[in-house]
């Protein structure tokens, strides 16, 4: 019945069962534990199988730190409809309690920038990029003069931001409500700065 189903599915199917079982393999493990003979392993597929996919190791790290990448953003999307201010608090809160359920996930994630390979960088950069630029969204609504410093100021925050989470967001005793609030005062005195430097 196990071999009925596994025909059953499609290439697209396969190559995202492999991909989600790379990603919750970070849940308790590093990227650099994981290997083509695990995912085939609890895949119950060849190595062969895996390869064919991802074609090699690095291939599949790589499709693994997409998606996983992809979830943090999911789950920090945005929300239109609400003012600037509330909605800095409000992605803050979810990202925080995505870091606190999927701490692995996140620690891989951040901690890719540091990989030998540089396509997995670059998935790490991207995300980045765009959590950067959903920052300056909302400091630009808020009035903030746009300029580069504003948006190194805010690209440098982005990893002070994810140290943050990685040292606080994993401790379950430590209210969420707290590390939203550090967050925000942290990004609103990065900004500040950027105005005093513009004035002075």
């Amino acid at each position: 019945m196990t071999g009925d189903h596994r025909r059953r599915m499609t290439p697209d199917e396969r190559r995202a069962q492999l991909v989600a079982l790379g990603v919750n393999f970070l849940a308790d493990r590093s990227l650099d534990e994981l290997s083509v003979e695990w995912v085939a392993d609890h895949a119950e597929v060849s190595r062969a199988l895996v390869f064919h996919y991802f074609g090699t190791r690095q291939g599949l790290h790589r499709e693994v730190m997409r998606t996983a990448g992809d979830s943090l953003l999911r789950a920090g999307e945005p929300r239109p409809e609400l003012p600037p201010a509330e909605r800095l608090r409000d992605t803050l809160t979810r990202i925080v309690v995505f870091v606190r359920e999927h701490r692995g996930t996140f620690y891989s994630l951040v901690r890719g920038v540091a990989s030998g390979d540089t396509a997995v960088r670059v998935v790490t950069d991207e995300s980045r990029a765009e959590n950067a630029r959903r920052l300056l969204e909302v400091f630009l609504e808020l009035g903030v003069p746009d300029s580069d410093l504003l948006r190194v100021a805010l690209r440098s925050w982005v990893g002070f931001a994810e140290e943050v989470l990685v040292e606080l967001a994993v401790d379950a005793g430590r209210p969420v409500e707290e590390i939203v609030a550090f967050l925000e005062r942290t990004v609103h005195g990065v900004v500040s700065a950027v105005g005093a430097r513009d004035a002075g």
